[in-house]
């Protein structure tokens, strides 16, 4: 196998399966009917999924053990401080998911069942008629109690630059995101993707090329710890002699030294 159509499959491999999208659709299913059960007529405005499950570059938990479906729960009553709204999802799923480890992550309420994890976002909405103003709780850094979002903003950014770029973005995300949880989630995975979705591609024609191009240009900083530095220099050095293998002709070599960045998992293992 060549490392072209080993990064190919693994990347393939890196999207949900069948079964894996119909449990998670099924606890969406409960979470939505157990929601409407337990809060008052009118204290919810709309709740809804967000994140990476609604752009296709969500891991399956096989390559991320942290994996997870981003929820919003936009309140009705606006007039609250973030923690009260935290307070009452968490009630909510202390009493529905009792069985289930549950746990604040400011600006979160995280729901962590067997198949998958749930990250519970409270949020009001500033905006009026068909226009939408969307808050979420600020970080305990952060100097204001809430602020803006816009939860599905950049799904059509990255669908377009998919599409202008033969659809090759999406499995570098997938890529991308893998190499980081396999090293200790050095990255927030959203802040990786847009970063990706933001860089130029020249002269890229397959997803190994895309690949090498984007990691090749992933630069240490002072700003990052040793260990991440690290990390990320062994990368370079694993691509360097990866290239080095291939143009010498040894192809099988040269995709072993590329497990060694992006083991093999699932069917390829």
């Amino acid at each position: 196998m060549s490392v072209l159509k080993y990064l190919e499959d693994l990347s393939s491999n890196a999207i949900l399966s069948d079964d894996e999208k119909s449990s998670i659709e099924t606890s969406i299913s409960t979470l939505k009917i157990r929601l409407g059960n337990y809060f008052d007529n009118n204290e919810l405005k709309e709740h809804f999924k967000f994140g990476s499950s609604t752009r296709g570059t969500i891991l399956p938990r096989s390559m991320d053990s942290c994996s997870d479906i981003d929820y919003m729960i936009v309140f009705d009553d606006d007039s609250y401080k973030p923690q009260t709204y935290l307070d009452k999802l968490k009630r909510f799923v202390e009493t529905k998911y009792s069985t289930s480890e549950i746990y604040q992550s400011n600006p979160t309420i995280v729901l962590n069942l067997n198949h998958i994890k749930f990250e519970l976002v409270p949020a009001i909405d500033k905006g009026f008629g068909s226009y939408h103003d969307y808050r979420i709780p600020a970080k305990a850094s952060d100097k204001n109690d809430w602020i803006p979002t816009d939860p599905n903003g950049f799904n059509d950014k990255l669908t377009n630059k998919n599409k202008d770029n033969d659809y090759l973005i999406k499995p570098l995300i997938r890529l991308v995101k893998y190499w980081n949880a396999d090293n200790g989630h050095m990255f927030y995975s959203f802040l990786l993707e847009q970063d990706i979705v933001n860089k130029t591609y020249f002269f890229c024609n397959n997803l190994k090329e895309y690949f090498y191009s984007y990691m090749e240009n992933f630069s240490t900083s002072y700003s990052y710890s040793n260990s991440t530095n690290e990390k990320i220099e062994k990368m370079h050095k694993i691509i360097k002699e990866t290239k080095n293998l291939e143009n010498d002709g040894y192809s099988s070599s040269a995709e072993n030294k590329i497990k060694e960045l992006l083991p093999a998992v699932g069917a390829l293992a």
